[in-house]
């Protein structure tokens, strides 16, 4: 079964519009969790879907583009770190993909979710998908959609803060990155509750 094929059962059960929701960024030291939603088109097929993190950097890059021009709809959004830290990483990244659903311009009539939790209070039928990114190409185009989206935000923080290098590791546990910690201590972008073995 392909991917579209796995998204067209879910259209053959009445539910005309189906939206792939997915996140990015739950591991990271630093930065904000991200998640899209996407409503793709089924007679405009993407070819190349899959997990983004199967997939090359120019890869991602391509396909972004064209979901964008080519879906139904989608839709960006994140947590931010201070909300990672309030709420825990989970609950932040449920927040962020509730609010990529709602601020869909299209309503779906269901929508498939990455992993083993979906957000409460979302306006239609959700359904988690265990390795969704894989298995759905709504979902893939999220998981795109939402990688390329923080991996852009991460770059754009390194000039603000050059000594940590996040262009390189975009916030993510690396060597280098822990090095850097060690070496420059955290600074506001980073998730202090992610820490604590580092900064002993």
């Amino acid at each position: 079964m392909t991917n579209y094929e796995f998204d067209s059962e879910y259209r053959s059960k009445g539910y005309k519009l189906v939206c792939g929701v997915d996140e990015a960024g739950r591991g990271p030291l630093a930065g904000p969790v991200f998640a899209a939603a996407v409503i793709l088109d089924p007679e405009k097929p993407i070819e190349g879907l899959n997990d983004s993190k199967k997939l090359s950097e120019k890869k991602r890059e391509m396909l972004f583009e064209q979901i964008r021009e080519n879906a139904l709809a989608y839709s960006i959004a994140f947590s931010t770190v201070e909300e990672i830290e309030e709420y825990n990483i989970l609950q932040a990244t449920m927040l962020a993909m509730k609010r990529a659903v709602e601020q869909l311009s299209v309503k779906p009539d269901a929508i498939l979710v990455d992993g083993n939790c979906t957000p409460h209070g979302l306006p239609v039928p959700a359904y988690n998908i265990i390795k969704g990114d894989s298995l759905s190409a709504s979902i893939s185009a999220a998981s795109i959609l939402a990688k390329v989206s923080r991996d852009r935000y991460m770059c754009e923080l390194d000039s603000d803060y050059p000594c940590y290098q996040f262009s390189k590791h975009k916030g993510y546990g690396t060597a280098l990155h822990i090095q850097l910690i060690q070496q420059y201590g955290c600074c506001s972008i980073h998730r202090r509750s992610f820490l604590t073995n580092i900064l002993k």
